[in-house]
């Protein structure tokens, strides 16, 4: 089964609002504002679509609307069964500070074919399409990860270039990069864009290896099965956060999880850039109007493409 691909416009539209609701409080040093500016806009668009839509990623529990909340049902309620993981608004201390790589961004896929991730961290290894399946394992370590793709990619060890998030925890794989002299790009913040660094015609980093969240792993699982990228992630569980993975449905809490662990089937992965970024460019204010800049995949209609689009005021 796939998804319809009439679909696919109406999930851009929704970023899209999503983005130009945040996009009010770009450099206005208030996060949560610019949160609620891109929630109520998406929640009201994903209301209108003909579909039973269900939450399973989303950023809280019930009780702390105006979140999308796990378990939320979206959407008319009258059409096809999807999973929806969603992030109204990737980088809310980006747009507060006007500092670039904010984005909205969203996943659908039919029913059960996301993981329901807690909001929790995960251990993550990504790298790009074209390569022998299953190639990395969190547990060989850097030094024999980084051996390994630099001889599967035909490079010398100092021409790869490693993405690592910016945090005292990667101290120890920055040690081990340092030591092997490949060159580290860092990122601040924005895990999924890091992760997507990896695919695309001209890939800026061979691979991405860092502790993120779990539910932008399954974000980035989602974008990579469109591209054939992979991604091997493993849950950092807390006491507390190992009762909320059981009631998720999550048991090995060592497991190490692949693309086809984390998705199945069709997806669709829309990423609208609310500041200027990586996947897209930032919401421009046109004075009666606004042009957004949407990044798109579509796994069964092998649709990847960057979308520009008008909106009036």
């Amino acid at each position: 089964m796939s998804i319809d691909k009439k679909f696919l416009d109406l999930f851009i539209k929704v970023t899209e609002k999503a983005a130009i609701g945040a996009s009010k409080f770009i450099g206005k040093k208030d996060k949560i504002a610019a949160d609620k500016g891109a929630v109520d806009p998406m929640r009201n668009e994903l209301n209108k679509i003909n579909m039973e839509g269900k939450v399973v990623i989303g950023e809280g529990e019930m009780d702390e609307a105006p979140m999308l909340y796990i378990g939320e049902k979206l959407g008319t309620l009258n059409g096809p069964k999807f999973d929806i993981a969603v992030d109204p608004l990737e980088g809310t201390k980006f747009t507060a500070n006007g500092e670039p790589n904010a984005f909205s961004v969203l996943t659908i896929s039919e029913k059960g074919g996301l993981l329901s991730a807690p909001d929790s961290y995960m251990e993550k290894i990504v790298v790009g399409s074209n390569l022998p399946k299953n190639l990395m394992d969190i547990d060989n370590g850097v030094e024999k990860n980084i051996k390994i793709l630099a001889e599967v990619k035909n490079k010398r060890i100092s021409e790869l270039k490693v993405c690592v998030l910016k945090r005292p925890r990667h101290d120890g794989i920055v040690k081990e990069l340092t030591k092997m002299n490949v060159k580290i790009n860092y990122i601040t913040d924005g895990d999924i864009a890091g992760a997507l660094s990896v695919v695309g015609k001209n890939p800026t980093n061979d691979i991405y290896y860092s502790t993120g969240g779990a539910p932008e792993g399954v974000v980035t699982a989602a974008a990579l099965s469109c591209y054939g990228g992979q991604i091997q992630g493993r849950l950092v569980l807390d006491k507390e956060e190992k009762i909320r993975a059981k009631k998720l449905g999550i048991i090995d809490f060592d497991k190490k999880y692949n693309i086809d662990d984390m998705v199945k089937g069709d997806v669709i992965f829309c990423a609208t850039g609310v500041t200027n970024g990586d996947l897209a460019k930032g919401v421009r204010d046109l004075g009666n109007k606004y042009e957004v800049n949407t990044f798109a995949l579509h796994k069964s209609q092998n649709v990847i493409k960057l979308v520009t689009n008008i909106y009036n005021k």
